[in-house]
């Protein structure tokens, strides 16, 4: 871990102003994203990232406090983490991990168990080292996607998956109360995960969604950064799942 003291970006009346929010997956995309869009708001963030040189170029980006390079789901580092937090947090997004998207036939027992559990597992461990690191009016935040919703033969074991995050959710919040938990729920991001799973249909995908989506354009980033910090902030949000698409589930 290293830690990096700077002066608040805030701005006066914002309010994550005196707040730390916790990135898990924050050296790049969604993560990053919101990470900035924090420091703008007046919060103090702390990164987490596996890639070390990847996390050092993002916490010096945005200002970071405090960074921590380890596997999201290697539960002991997770622990530690938390653990060793000099104070309590605010606020804890995850956006480590992504979708594996394959016909149901090709994968072998451990593949489906991996893509039912995944997620739900490194949440449900994130919470529970989480719990006692932060502030009783606090939040979660979790990502998921709606593409999973529509049943495919590509997609596989993918929609199932989907499904199980909104009542786990909803559970969680319920348990976790007062601190509040809620997912957000995105379509196509244009991220390098994306760049990373679409390779060389990138560019094609970018123009198909620009041409079709009911906003104009590919949702970004920055769009979901701003969602994220909403929940952060809106002490009325708990249990809930929250689209982000620009409309793609309606429209294909």
């Amino acid at each position: 871990m290293s830690d990096m003291t700077t002066a608040s970006a805030g701005r006066p009346g914002s309010e994550l102003v005196g707040s730390t929010v916790v990135l898990i997956g924050g050296s790049a995309g969604i993560g990053l994203e919101t990470a900035r869009r924090a420091r703008a708001e007046g919060a103090e963030v702390v990164l987490t990232g596996r890639d070390p040189d990847r996390l050092t170029r993002a916490a010096a980006d945005v200002g970071a406090r405090r960074t921590a390079a380890f596997d999201v789901t290697d539960d002991d580092a997770l622990a530690t983490f938390f653990a060793e937090l000099p104070a309590k947090v605010d606020h804890v997004m995850v956006t480590a991990g992504g979708p594996r998207y394959a016909p149901l036939l090709e994968m072998d027992s451990a593949q489906v168990r991996e893509v039912l559990s995944g997620h739900v597992a490194t949440y449900l461990a994130v919470a529970r080292h989480a719990a006692s690191a932060l502030n009783d009016q606090g939040s979660l935040v979790f990502m998921g996607g709606t593409g999973g919703r529509r049943i495919s033969r590509s997609a596989g074991i993918v929609s199932a998956a989907t499904a199980a995050l909104p009542p786990f959710t909803a559970a969680l919040a319920l348990e976790l109360a007062p601190v509040r938990v809620n997912l957000i729920a995105a379509g196509f991001v244009d991220t390098p995960l994306s760049a990373s799973l679409l390779g060389d249909r990138l560019e094609e995908r970018r123009r198909e969604l620009a041409a079709t989506l009911p906003i104009g354009r590919v949702v970004g980033p920055a769009d979901v950064a701003a969602l994220a910090v909403h929940l952060m902030t809106n002490t009325a949000l708990t249990g809930a799942t929250y689209d982000i698409d620009g409309g793609q589930q309606f429209v294909g």
